[in-house]
């Protein structure tokens, strides 16, 4: 049995072939498409955060409006850029979303990825301190944010407050019990595995990372997933640890997959540079008739290594699309890989 859920990056363009034309589009189809992925039994409802672009960006309306429209199903991120949050904000606004969707919140933090504008973090009012990266101030801002979300008081209280105080010392409010275990981390490396491992944070691994050995990048990602769990139990977090990896798989199951998608069914890894010093390698697509992703999804090693599956879906397409191609994998695929 695996989770299952969908990852939305919620693009947007006004382009009349495009089924979503603005960001209120965007948001108001995100929230239908989990409502739809609950009623199929989709287990999870996840939404990429990029600021500066017409994409999704400001996540805790959006987890806050779906999880106030659905009962069951999770909702998380994938993944929140760390060198744009305040800590304190964070908490606040993720302890509020959780408690209105009554503690299902899988939240996904990273370092950030390459950015629509040069240090777009400055413009939110960051700057790394002296001798730090702007990675270093993600991981910074992560670290303040996991001590708020325990929910150990630690500011002085006013001794002439406006309304009465509990005793000691005062903490973020709303606080969310639970919710600092629901904490993952986009990790890019075998290393920032490790990392996330050595603090608590469950792993979320997507389709792209360091190419660090040359092998395919399944091989390399199931890696990542064994040196992750290898760390995680040299600790006492005093909970066991998810894992879960990104695909895009899309089932040909009727006349409109194969017009959108036959043409891509030959999709393999790729390899480039993310930057000037990084190599990365980009995990290839799975598109192909229902026995044919059978037989190549089983081969993939991190897939089989990771608890929960995020199937990337194109979310332009409209929701009635959309919800047609998970429906698709939960009926024609799922059950012959053992995941239902």
């Amino acid at each position: 049995m695996k989770t299952l859920g969908f990852l939305s990056f919620g693009h947007w363009t006004p382009s009349p072939h495009s089924g979503t034309r603005s960001a209120k589009e965007a948001l108001q189809q995100s929230v239908e498409l989990a409502v739809a992925a609950e009623e199929l039994g989709v287990d999870q409802a996840a939404f990429r955060v990029h600021h500066f672009a017409r994409q999704l960006a400001s996540p805790f309306p959006l987890l806050a409006a779906a999880g106030a429209r659905t009962e069951r199903i999770e909702l998380g991120t994938g993944v929140i850029d760390m060198r744009y949050e305040n800590p304190a904000y964070f908490a606040e606004d993720a302890g509020a979303a959780d408690l209105i969707s009554d503690g299902r919140l899988q939240l996904g933090l990273s370092r950030g990825a390459p950015e629509q504008v040069v240090d777009g973090w400055r413009h939110f009012g960051f700057r790394p301190t002296e001798g730090e990266t702007d990675a270093d101030m993600a991981r910074r801002h992560t670290l303040e944010t996991l001590r708020l979300l325990k929910g150990e008081g630690f500011a002085e209280p006013n001794p002439r407050p406006m309304f009465p105080n509990p005793p000691g010392l005062l903490r973020l409010e709303p606080h969310s019990p639970g919710l600092r275990e629901r904490i993952w981390w986009g990790a890019g490396s075998d290393a920032t595995a490790r990392w996330a491992a050595a603090r608590g944070m469950n792993l979320m691994s997507s389709t792209l990372k360091d190419d660090e050995t040359g092998q395919p990048f399944h091989v390399q990602q199931a890696e990542q997933i064994r040196a992750f769990r290898e760390e995680w139990d040299a600790h006492e977090h005093g909970f066991s640890p998810r894992v879960s990896v990104s695909r895009s798989i899309i089932a040909l199951t009727d006349q409109r997959d194969r017009a959108y998608f036959l043409g891509q069914r030959d999709s393999q890894d790729q390899v480039g540079m993310l930057d000037e010093t990084t190599r990365a390698i980009f995990g290839r697509s799975y598109i192909g008739e229902p026995d044919q992703l059978i037989e190549e999804l089983a081969r993939d090693e991190a897939i089989a290594e990771a608890d929960t599956l995020l199937i990337t879906v194109p979310n332009q397409l409209g929701v009635e699309y959309n919800a047609h191609l998970l429906e698709s994998i939960i009926t024609h695929v799922a059950p012959g890989l053992g995941w239902r």
